[in-house]
């Protein structure tokens, strides 16, 4: 296991950077337009289809540099997406869908647990029942993980939730919905897994831009004519958000890099799973460091305390990533 990025994906990392820093991440629309412009959220499109055909490890580089800068963007869905297209579809599927979603979580179930959304034969298809919740960005092409496999549904009813990051989610209703299968039960687990660490990426670059943005405070901000930063208390709370991290980034790379080479990863995932959900816990000390600044919503950290919060969401808590790193172990 090698952690230093191959020439390509620094180039990639580079790319993303410039092109979220230019376009001021926050704005979101902006931002957005520009990672469709650089081709940047097409990395993991077949070459076939006018990709990069690139993997989960490229897939997490761009993520992470996302997530660095708390920008508002459809890059985790599009790229979870089109990988697992990638991976189980045919270049077909490949062809006409280059934009879309994945639908996972179901209301009252962890996202570890096995989907409980019935696919059945119908005719020469497939035809859905269940429903599906914290779609992110919902799109006219929804990859949906079902008992039989993974499958793809085109234009499916939508009812609009509310995230904590303002991102556009949803709520899916299948009540016998035609579908067209992509794969079966193992694309669906892999495709569990690659959204699992595209979160894990995401919430790593949050994470780090938290810590930049709070150490910067500190060295600046000055309290009974010292600097923040020479305080013993504050200095080892910050340490804590730099192990935090640290913990963050070794599980998660190394989850990417077993799915990228095709090895079991399952422990891995469940891991980095865990940390992205204990991170919330640094961003709460990032707050506290800020003071009352870190609670003002027009403060960029607002940006990255919603995030993370949204992310462990995403994946259902500590306690559920333990459920299952206990069941694997």
């Amino acid at each position: 296991m090698d952690f230093n990025l191959d020439e390509t994906q620094q180039d990639l990392k580079k790319l993303t950077a410039e092109v979220l820093t230019r376009e001021e991440a926050g704005a979101g629309g902006a931002a957005d337009a520009g990672l469709w412009q650089a081709g940047l959220m097409g990395v993991c499109v077949p070459e076939e289809a006018g990709g990069a055909g690139l993997g989960p490890v490229e897939m997490a580089v761009v993520l992470r540099e996302t997530g660095a800068r708390a920008a508002a963007v459809p890059a985790l869905p599009v790229l979870v997406s089109t990988l697992a297209l990638a991976r189980h579809g045919t270049p077909g599927q490949w062809r006409r869908v280059t934009r879309a979603t994945l639908a996972r979580r179901e209301p009252g179930r962890a996202p570890a647990d096995p989907p409980a959304t019935a696919a059945r034969p119908d005719g020469d298809g497939w035809s859905l029942t269940g429903r599906k919740v914290s779609v992110p960005y919902p799109a006219d092409d929804v990859l949906v993980t079902a008992d039989q496999g993974l499958f793809l549904v085109s234009s499916p009813p939508v009812s609009h939730e509310f995230t904590s990051t303002g991102e556009p989610a949803g709520t899916i209703v299948l009540d016998g919905t035609p579908a067209e299968r992509v794969g079966g039960p193992e694309a669906a687990a892999d495709a569990g897994l690659i959204f699992t660490v595209a979160v894990a990426a995401q919430a790593s670059g949050v994470l780090a831009g938290a810590l930049d943005l709070t150490t910067s405070y500190i060295r600046t901000r000055r309290q009974f004519g010292r600097a923040l930063a020479e305080f013993q208390a504050v200095t080892m709370q910050i340490a804590d958000v730099y192990i935090a991290g640290r913990a963050l980034d070794v599980a998660m790379w190394s989850a990417a890099w077993r799915l990228a080479e095709g090895l079991p990863a399952d422990e891995d995932v469940a891991l980095a799973a865990f940390h992205v959900c204990e991170a919330v816990k640094a961003l709460y000390t990032c707050q506290h460091l800020h003071g009352g600044l870190g609670l003002d919503v027009t403060y960029p950290l607002h940006r990255y305390f919603a995030q993370a919060k949204h992310l462990s969401h995403l994946l259902g808590g500590a306690d559920a990533q333990l459920d299952l790193i206990g069941a694997l172990a």
